[in-house]
């Protein structure tokens, strides 16, 4: 397989962010917030097929808006 498509990165690395600048306001602290953050995205970084990575997008997409709700 080869590496996923530019844009697909570019999303990935965008959510990472938005994700990162929410966890500041989260309600048990930013340290707590961001390794959990970076493990569940390094645990996705193995993918390679663009359909699972467009569904990895989706899912931090949802976890992004239960954040905001809190």
């Amino acid at each position: 397989m080869s590496a996923p498509k530019p844009e697909l990165r570019r999303q990935v690395i965008a959510i990472y962010k938005e994700l990162l600048n929410l966890g500041r306001d989260y309600p048990q602290g930013f340290a707590y917030f961001r390794p959990r953050l970076h493990k569940a995205f390094m645990a996705n970084a193995h993918l390679r097929d663009d359909e699972a990575i467009r569904n990895a997008i989706g899912r931090a997409d949802f976890v992004k808006k239960e954040i905001e709700a809190l």
